[in-house]
């Protein structure tokens, strides 16, 4: 190679990032909960008052992307209405979520996947890409990117899904609420992710299937630079620090009727294919904890 193609790849490299991402005109804050007041998994949000409500994320920000049009605003918070508030604490790779949601009409009398479902997908290297099997020919399209062309037929469906399907970001169906099933479907191979130490659950809601009612869900979650199907051994966590920008973003898949697949996809990228590509998040910032929270002086002997 000769060396104005090294100083071109070099340039490139420099300059444009791994990863773009969606709605480059906002940023969301992830807050920091100092050491001493982890949020306890226990579906009482008693332990997230001290998140500043500049924090919270609401259904302004959301979308219904299978809206015709795909840009569906119709929003009536006596039908839907949530809050969602993400954290997380300088030395432990987890984000932390408090997803609120009013309802008026709850499905989740299923067993299948039919199911009022909060779908969150991270990526907290931004390395952006497909992460699902049948976008897998894209990543070797470079010519072609986004585009379903030049397939290869070496590559099986089964050999896209174990190389590729949730390895560098992550995808999880969360049931909301989660009766006689499994609390989240992690959408790979990489099954452990959604297992303690990786991830916890706690849920607190009181209404029946049909009715309308509060919801509540605490949870954490570990993203991974790797996760394949090997196990936990071969897995990378990604390392949150502060200030770090990592991709992430969230759905609420609001059903009304067991016996219809009709629903609303309320998305917080805007992009309706952002489930299976990390290049459609959106940038999310790992925040200092608050003023309130700091010490004055902080010795280091």
């Amino acid at each position: 190679m000769s060396r104005y193609r090294l100083l071109l790849c070099f340039s490139l490299l420099t300059f444009f990032p791994a990863s773009a991402l969606e709605r480059p005109e906002v940023t969301f804050k992830i807050f920091q909960f100092p050491p001493n007041m982890i949020p306890r998994i226990d579906g009482n949000a008693d332990d997230w008052n001290m998140v500043p409500d500049s924090y919270a994320i609401r259904m302004d920000q959301l979308e219904d992307t299978e809206a015709p049009g795909g840009h569906g605003t119709d929003r009536d918070p006596k039908d839907l209405d949530i809050k969602v508030k993400i954290g997380w604490v300088k030395g432990l790779n987890r984000l932390y979520f408090l997803y609120q949601a009013h309802k008026g009409y709850w499905d989740f009398s299923r067993s299948d996947l039919h199911n009022d479902i909060f779908e969150v997908v991270v990526d907290g290297d931004l390395s952006g890409g497909p992460l699902i099997d049948e976008y897998h020919r894209d990543v070797w399209t470079p010519a072609a990117v986004g585009q379903m062309s030049a397939l290869d037929p070496r590559i099986s469906s089964s050999d896209a899904y174990f190389a590729q399907q949730g390895a560098h970001a992550q995808n999880y169906h969360i049931f909301t609420p989660a009766e006689s099933k499994d609390w989240a479907m992690d959408w790979g191979c990489a099954q452990y992710t959604k297992e303690l130490p990786y991830a916890n659950h706690a849920q607190n809601y009181s209404f029946r299937p049909g009715q309308s009612g509060d919801y509540t869900l605490e949870f954490y979650i570990t993203p991974f630079d790797y996760a394949g199907c090997e196990g936990p051994d071969r897995a990378v966590e990604s390392r949150l620090t502060e200030n770090k920008l990592i991709g992430l973003s969230f759905a609420v898949i609001d059903y009304h009727d067991p016996n219809s697949n009709q629903r609303k996809f309320w998305n917080l990228s805007h992009k309706q294919t952002f489930f299976g590509n990390a290049s459609e998040l959106v940038g999310f910032r790992l925040m200092p904890l608050e003023p309130q929270f700091r010490k004055a002086i902080d010795a280091k002997w």
